[in-house]
């Protein structure tokens, strides 16, 4: 079944075409990664999918029930404690009081953040502490997709591939599936099912790669020689790396 299903997508900002002919699905429970240089669109073409901006042309299908979204940057209130952050959405859904103090731990744990360090405010959290928040409060909402926009770009390797595992026992555990927009190749390849490369300035898809095995099972091994693969014998990742900040979107 398919969850998402973007089609013919077209978007232009003050006249300057920054996406044309962008088409793509995502099927209930699958993960797929969106990678391509910086400034070709990815974040514009997540935030047009999940009905933050409106596209200037195309059509979107949205089959699944609830969606939630993380974003590069936390994006918490300053002035409210990490349990509030996460209450604030159910609060908002019109969850009832005793069901949000429940479900608010509950996301709390799926994201392995602390419970002792819920009454803390965002400036009492290191990045990382900061990042699980934002998820948890995405778990919340109990959604069967949520929209990824290169949520880890700002956290040090390590804790990277720590935030990259609670994605995917997230997604295993509540089944949601998953558009995440990244500009790390090896990210995409440890994460996804799926790896759909943008083109350079937006204008449609190169190309659509299926993953074998499932994301948490591949060995670090096998998924650095299909990054080196990809890089050196694909023609369609050959630009991923490239910066254009004058189109960065």
């Amino acid at each position: 079944m398919t969850a998402l299903e973007l089609h013919g997508l077209g978007h232009a900002y003050f006249g300057r075409t920054v996406l044309a002919d962008i088409s793509l699905s995502v099927d209930a429970g699958e993960i797929v990664a969106l990678v391509g240089p910086s400034g070709c669109g990815k974040s514009t073409l997540v935030q047009i999918a999940a009905g933050l901006i409106d596209a200037r042309e195309g059509r979107i299908t949205r089959s699944y029930r609830r969606h939630a979204m993380v974003f590069q940057e936390p994006r918490l209130l300053p002035w409210a404690t990490a349990r509030q952050n996460i209450d604030y959405v159910l609060k908002l859904a019109g969850v009832r009081t005793k069901e949000r103090r429940q479900r608010t731990v509950r996301a709390a744990e799926r994201a392995h953040f602390e419970l002792d360090d819920l009454e803390k405010y965002p400036g009492e959290l290191s990045g990382g502490m900061r990042q699980r928040v934002a998820i948890a409060r995405a778990l919340a909402v109990e959604p069967d997709f949520i929209y990824f926009d290169e949520p880890f770009t700002a956290l040090d390797v390590a804790l990277k591939r720590r935030m990259q595992d609670l994605v995917i026992a997230a997604s295993q555990q509540a089944r949601f599936g998953a558009l995440f927009i990244t500009h790390d190749l090896l990210e995409a390849l440890r994460i996804a099912h799926r790896i759909v490369v943008m083109h350079p300035v937006g204008l449609g898809m190169l190309a659509d790669r299926s993953l074998a095995g499932s994301p948490g099972s591949r060995p670090d091994a096998d998924t650095f020689a299909t990054m080196q693969q990809l890089l050196h014998h694909d023609p369609a990742f050959a630009h991923i790396h490239d910066v254009d900040e004058r189109r960065r979107a």
